[in-house]
């Protein structure tokens, strides 16, 4: 069997600032229609991986691809083969759903109707009677819901996530996970970096848990050892 070319090709990544080094010959890959969930502490380095897919940063050294892009040197490029949802989404609270979506989509350069909107909002979960409401009244949850429907309408081969359930109930988390999974299995690819190692476990096809800039545990969903790495992360906790 033909392994999928990975949507996220990262290897032997190095990053540093001032002299610290933050990423060291980081090694990560997701394939299309799989969830990789990147945990880490403060400081690990899980933002700085994510800034450089985004091209906002050039490392020191390393091969990175993004759909075969490399952001640095195309980071419109890049950019375009995504959609990123930062730990709290930046939309427009005076506009409505159907409206942030039109407008967003626009600019993408891509043009859908009211119809088709409708239909990705209700793909990702949002309730119609909401479809039509300001964005000002709206749950984190909600925006998310929102913010996914657009991301699907893009029809982007990676969706990256930054601490997607920070700040949601347990109602509102486990809704996001399964659109998640309704994500995953349009063979859209995700990495999220997250804390929540619990809804990691839940939603993830592979765990990666990155410390001192490298990935110093990871396993396949079949592989997952909750207690080895419930044990990992109270260890941190303790020498902290």
């Amino acid at each position: 069997m033909t392994t999928p070319t990975p949507v996220v090709d990262i290897r032997n990544l190095s990053v540093s600032f001032a002299g610290k080094t933050v990423l060291s010959s980081l090694d990560l890959q997701v394939e299309p229609g799989r969830i990789y969930a990147l945990l880490g502490g403060n400081g690990t380095g899980k933002s700085t991986t994510l800034s450089v897919l985004l091209g906002f940063l050039k490392p020191d050294a390393g091969e990175v691809q993004v759909a075969g892009v490399t952001p640095w040197e195309a980071p419109d490029r890049a950019r375009a083969q995504l959609a990123y949802l930062p730990e709290n989404v930046a939309l427009y609270e005076h506009l409505t759903a159907i409206e942030n979506a039109d407008y967003l989509l626009s600019l993408a350069g891509r043009r859908h109707d009211a119809a088709a909107i409708g239909d990705a909002l209700r793909a990702a979960g949002l309730q119609e009677s909401a479809w039509r409401q300001r964005l000002g009244g709206f749950s984190k949850g909600m925006r998310q819901k929102v913010a996914i429907a657009i991301a699907l309408m893009r029809e982007v081969p990676l969706l990256l996530l930054d601490e997607p359930t920070s700040g949601l109930d347990p109602g509102a988390s486990a809704d996001f996970h399964g659109l998640l999974e309704s994500v995953r299995a349009r063979g859209t690819a995700v990495l999220m970096v997250t804390h929540d190692l619990m809804g990691a476990v839940d939603v993830a096809d592979r765990i990666g848990v990155l410390e001192h800039g490298r990935i110093a545990h990871a396993s396949d969903r079949d592989g997952f050892d909750l207690a080895a790495l419930h044990a990992h992360f109270s260890g941190r906790a303790r020498a902290a």
